[in-house]
């Protein structure tokens, strides 16, 4: 799994690069091995709730998600590209 991760007007932290690794690992299981994962954070409006926006490209998949946190948009997003890929599967 190739995992690319773009973050768009903010300064990554080492914590929120560690947080997406290990659950990159966890969702790992539902990806073939050669599976491309583009990941783009970005923050929308600095002075307002919910200014953090995620999205998640995997294996011609698609998640959008805003949050009030980069954690709970990743987790929003894989959670709905999990759903996505149980469909498929049973497809």
């Amino acid at each position: 799994m190739n995992v690319t991760i773009n973050a768009v007007n903010f300064e990554m932290a080492d914590k929120l690069e560690q947080f997406i690794e290990k659950k990159m690992n966890r969702f790992e299981r539902h990806l073939n091995g050669d599976d491309k994962v583009e990941i783009r954070m970005s923050v929308v409006k600095p002075q307002t709730n919910n200014n953090k926006e995620v999205k998640i490209r995997i294996a011609g998949l698609f998640a959008e998600k805003t949050a009030d946190t980069f954690e709970e948009g990743i987790d929003a997003c894989l959670t709905a590209l999990e759903s996505q890929l149980e469909r498929r599967k049973n497809a």
